[in-house]
């Protein structure tokens, strides 16, 4: 198969997007088991799991731009028509599942309850209705701002200037997280100035990596089968810079005061993108049976996504709790695979569903 033909049958973008969205849900069901009197003699070494999946939302921005850019180099949409686009896809899931949160699960609430109207529309639009949902704030921003991106994409293939865009890039976010690491971090800032999360500026860089992975792909993927031994190993010192920042704090762990914007993760999250590229790119080669499956889920990962916290919620009433109490392992791993099955199962008949409307 021609390498244009496989490219039309999944990409980069859509590896990261299934595996940050698969390993997100091991992020939910460990946030919800934290505190359970059995798990908390297992922290230490849950605290390595957990640190391990900690790459989502930067490889979910650096898939999404590589597809994008991917799937609009050709004939790039009008502004209007691809927000339209983008509403049914991506804004749409969003509104419907941030009011299932807000209204069946007003528990799930993050850092303040709602009380009126007026705290019900902030707690809506800034990414409090449950834990997991600062990240749809962050990220819909990225599209909102698509235009920025497709003139960064013009700017790069009339100028040929990758490493000029790659170096502005770096010197920005090493300015961002030298003042975050300095000035938040470490203070009391850390836990109220949380709405810097919900900032774009703060991912920008791997949106810009997934331009340069689609622009010099062929490339990319050179380096990588050259160097990702040296990748696998820089993302194993990172981990292990992770942990001890982590366990650095006074016990008992706090899976809260884990952030995207220590230098340790910042490594790991980039390490990790590299491996997943890498994987992505060896598939493709080798015309693997798995191109079209991957490429089908990616089309599931963003609405699998908000639903998996829902989902997790009916699974931890329905005996999910009981298990994980009794045998802590055993009770994460079973809530995590009936999560994931739930997620992208529902989210696989609701796409039917629609599909079947349309034709009719």
């Amino acid at each position: 198969m021609k390498a244009e033909e496989l490219n039309r049958v999944a990409d980069g973008g859509d590896y990261l997007k299934i595996f940050a969205c698969t390993a997100v849900m091991l992020q939910s069901v460990l946030g919800l088991a934290w505190n359970l009197p059995k798990v908390a003699p297992l922290q230490q070494g849950l605290a390595w799991v957990y640190l391990s999946v900690k790459f989502t939302a930067p490889a979910f921005i650096c898939g999404i731009l590589l597809t994008t850019m991917r799937t609009t180099a050709d004939h790039q949409p009008d502004y209007g028509h691809y927000l339209k686009r983008q509403w049914s896809a991506l804004f749409c899931p969003t509104v419907c599942w941030t009011l299932a949160y807000l209204i069946i699960f007003p528990g799930l609430q993050q850092h303040q309850r709602y009380h009126d109207w007026l705290s019900f529309s902030w707690q809506f639009v800034n990414g409090n209705a449950a834990p997991h949902l600062w990240y749809n704030t962050m990220m819909l921003q990225m599209i909102l701002v698509m235009p920025l991106f497709w003139g960064i994409r013009r700017w790069l293939c009339l100028r040929h200037a990758a490493w000029w865009l790659l170096g502005i890039a770096v010197l920005g976010y090493l300015i961002w997280l030298g003042w975050y690491d300095l000035a938040v971090y470490p203070t009391a800032h850390f836990n109220r100035w949380y709405l810097w999360d919900r900032v774009f500026l703060g991912f920008f860089l791997y949106a810009i990596l997934g331009i340069l992975a689609w622009s010099g792909w062929s490339g990319v993927q050179r380096q990588l089968r050259r160097w990702w031994p040296l990748v696998l190993i820089l993302g194993g010192l990172a981990l292990v810079g992770q942990n001890r920042a982590l366990l650095a704090w006074p016990w008992p762990i706090s899976l809260a005061h884990t952030s995207y914007y220590l230098p340790a993760t910042v490594l790991y999250v980039l390490a990790v993108i590299g491996l997943i590229l890498a994987l992505a790119g060896r598939q493709q080669t080798r015309s693997s049976r798995w191109l079209p499956v991957i490429h089908r889920l990616a089309g599931y990962a963003y609405p699998s996504y908000l639903a998996n916290v829902f989902w997790l919620q009916v699974i931890w009433r329905l005996g999910g709790a009981a298990l994980t109490r009794g045998h802590p392992v055993i009770g994460i791993m079973s809530c995590y695979l009936l999560t994931w099955g739930w997620s992208f199962g529902f989210t696989a008949v609701i796409t039917g569903i629609l599909n079947w409307r349309k034709r009719v």
